[in-house]
């Protein structure tokens, strides 16, 4: 009897298995990138459909050159090179995750038919996405001919509003550079989507969890925290210095996070549980793949209660050994507007026919719940000093409300510091959440702060128009 059970068992799981990647993973494989045979077939088929913006703009096209052969065309050209991706030479961004897709018809199986019999190929389906092109250039431009990367998402859904990583290249001549490209050091390639792959040190961004980790631990007491700065913090043979040599004197914690103390912070670092504060960074996300369908690297936390002084002192101001994306800093501030929870990002809103009938939807999906509202509105109201009273004064336009925090991230002796900025706004009911980076940009509130608010006003102004 055991041996009849034991193989009803292993038939039923076989069936399990297959059904699995019949059904669920088939997409997955149909139209893989390494697949080639695959992707031939359908190639042969289909039309690959378009990309569209949010607000209806055209992203990716195939038209047909004067000796009849397919040209997949990007109207925008390097503005969202890293975001779309490209789809030759193998599939990057959206066209390698949509690829199941753009390589498939949903139209009525009869004139599918027609278009089989007449030896015509079927127009492929449409992907909406969640970029907004408006939000977009407004980062593009703002971000200029520096590297960086920059990440605007819907706090609330998660939706991927704009994403921009430079340096950049041209989609439409991805077939003439690369070459060029690919021979380029792989970490600064210009194909490395800074915005999900790059790695860097959060620097005083960070200063969000070490300021949740202390409320945390001294929940009746965390007002009363009092710093006096004289711009150099000693403890021990180590000396931790704040920005520009400033003293910022008698400091409650508001005013040391609006400030960005670094004296304050690492006296706060000393204080703290650093198993408590690995848990808390692994609650956010860190040393674990994002929740995102994008080629990406995992920010990494490496602290523990058995780490040196240094490191602790290093770590509590977002120095050490961590680094983060851009992507994964949005969804952190995204997280404080969103009242503690943290929703997965994504980027396609919805599939559709040539005769703009929805073939699928993707919702929002809630991702972790990473503190209390209680907890986030506290971080709320410490981040929203740091624009009205703080180091982050330039991320502020009109008409709306900003919280955040700015950071000069130190990578390297002798180099000028990435400058960050993470916020979002309204302040009261947020909409929008951004990410900036600036490599070897120097201060976080004299340049990434005014790109965030670049994308501010495109938000609003798109709103409001």
């Amino acid at each position: 009897m055991m041996v009849t059970y034991f193989f009803v068992f292993l038939f039923v799981g076989i069936i399990g298995y297959l059904g699995y990647f019949t059904y669920v993973k088939a997409d997955e494989y149909r139209t893989n990138e390494y697949n080639s045979k695959r992707q031939t077939i359908f190639a042969d088929r289909f039309v690959r459909g378009d990309i569209v913006s949010s607000n209806g703009k055209t992203l990716a096209t195939t038209t047909t050159d004067d000796d009849g052969n397919e040209v997949r065309e990007y109207p925008y050209g390097s503005m969202f090179a890293h975001v779309v991706g490209y789809s030759t030479k193998g599939n990057t961004g959206i066209e390698s995750l949509a690829s199941s897709y753009l390589l498939n018809s949903s139209i009525n199986p009869f004139v599918r038919a027609v278009y089989e019999l007449r030896d015509k190929k079927s127009p492929g389906d449409t992907v909406v996405t969640t970029l907004d092109t408006r939000l977009q250039a407004a980062a593009y431009d703002a971000l200029g001919d520096n590297k960086g990367a920059v990440v605007a998402i819907n706090p609330k859904t998660g939706e991927i509003l704009a994403m921009v990583s430079k340096p950049d290249y041209d989609p439409n001549e991805i077939n003439d550079i690369w070459d060029e490209l690919v021979d380029s050091d792989n970490k600064n390639s210009n194909l490395v989507n800074r915005a999900t792959q790059g790695l860097y040190p959060p620097g005083s961004t960070f200063k969000v969890i070490t300021a949740l980790e202390y409320i945390r631990e001294n929940p009746g007491t965390y007002s009363n925290f009092h710093f006096d700065c004289d711009s150099i913090y000693e403890s021990g043979e180590y000396q931790i210095r704040c920005s520009h040599g400033v003293s910022h004197g008698e400091e409650n914690l508001k005013e040391a996070f609006a400030a960005s103390c670094n004296g304050a912070f690492a006296s706060i670092g000393e204080t703290l549980n650093f198993a408590s504060m690995y848990q808390l960074c692994e609650d956010f996300g860190y040393n674990k793949q994002l929740p995102v369908n994008l080629l990406s690297n995992a920010s990494k936390f490496t602290l523990k209660d058995s780490s040196s002084l240094w490191d602790v002192l290093q770590t509590s101001i977002g120095q050490g050994q961590t680094t983060i994306t851009p992507l994964h800093n949005a969804m952190i501030a995204a997280a404080v507007a969103n009242g503690g929870v943290m929703m997965e990002p994504y980027v396609l809103d919805h599939v559709e026919n040539e005769n703009g009938n929805v073939i699928r939807s993707f919702s929002p999906k809630t991702w972790r719940t990473v503190m209390t509202k209680d907890e986030a509105d506290l971080l709320k109201d410490l981040m929203r000093a740091v624009v009205t009273d703080g180091t982050g004064s330039n991320a502020q336009g009109d008409g709306y409300t900003v919280a955040g925090k700015t950071g000069s991230a130190e990578w390297a002796s002798g180099k000028d510091t990435h400058a960050w900025f993470i916020g979002f706004a309204n302040v009261d009911d947020p909409e929008i959440a951004v990410s900036v980076i600036v490599e070897e940009g120097g201060s976080g509130g004299s340049v990434a702060a005014p790109v965030a608010r670049a994308v501010f006003d495109a938000y609003y102004e798109a709103k409001n128009s």
